[in-house]
């Protein structure tokens, strides 16, 4: 049984147990945490201690609260890394849209490599199915660059690494602004899809230094095309 909780800032001290606990495999994704009585006699504190802690874990991304049912533990990475880096990447100066680009540039090609090594049947057929709707999209802007982010989100679902996916998952909406405002240059999309066909069949291939090259040179593209809409 744990000592009683110090009296300041009581329900930041439950949160920072809570999240241990989560951190450390404790309390699982799908699991429910023990109810507001139990948890106030638990740490030493209030229910309106345990409200107030539960209340932060929701913000934070890792409870879900169900009324009638409980507080249950969510798989909020994610949301919890998105919450702080699309803060961090605030799109807008140019400074923070080449640390976007180069964010990239470190990450995106050893992902290409990885992908092309790990990939099985169904990561392909995701990547096409990605492929095709860019093509059918080439000329809406919206719609382009959804499947372009699940088309890089999908190379980094094949590395078999399950951190990837998240950390693109985080800075998603700076990526999409990304690639919305490159889409503003004639022929982008189409010079994209390009480096987006010759990725894929690197993948397809196991290749994987090929892969690695399409990729940086995609990403070559994409900093060309960030100089060209900065003139628009």
């Amino acid at each position: 049984m744990p000592e009683p909780l110090q009296r300041s800032l009581l329900y930041q001290q439950v949160v920072e147990r809570l999240r241990s606990q989560i951190g450390d495999g404790s309390f699982r994704h799908g699991d429910r945490l023990p109810g507001e009585h139990e948890l106030a006699r638990h740490f030493g504190v209030s229910r309106t201690v345990i409200r107030e802690s539960l209340r932060t874990l929701v913000e934070n991304g890792l409870v879900q609260v169900r009324p009638g049912e409980g507080a249950f533990v969510i798989d909020g990475t994610s949301k919890a890394l998105s919450q702080s880096l699309n803060f961090m990447l605030a799109f807008g100066s140019e400074r923070k849209i080449d640390e976007i680009v180069e964010l990239r540039e470190i990450l995106e090609p050893e992902i290409a490599s990885r992908a092309a090594i790990h990939a099985v049947p169904s990561d392909i057929t995701t990547l096409e199915r990605a492929l095709r709707v860019m093509d059918q999209n080439i000329d809406s802007i919206q719609g382009y660059v959804g499947a372009d982010n699940q088309f890089h989100l999908a190379l980094a679902v094949a590395t078999r690494n399950e951190l990837l996916p998240r950390v693109l998952e985080s800075v998603v909406d700076a990526l999409t602004q990304l690639r919305t405002f490159i889409g503003k240059v004639k022929d982008a999309p189409q010079r994209a899809q390009t480096h987006h066909r010759r990725i894929l069949r690197a993948v397809v291939n196991h290749h994987a230094d090929e892969a690695r090259i399409a990729m940086v040179e995609h990403l070559r593209q994409v900093r060309d095309d960030v100089k060209r809409a900065s003139k628009i």
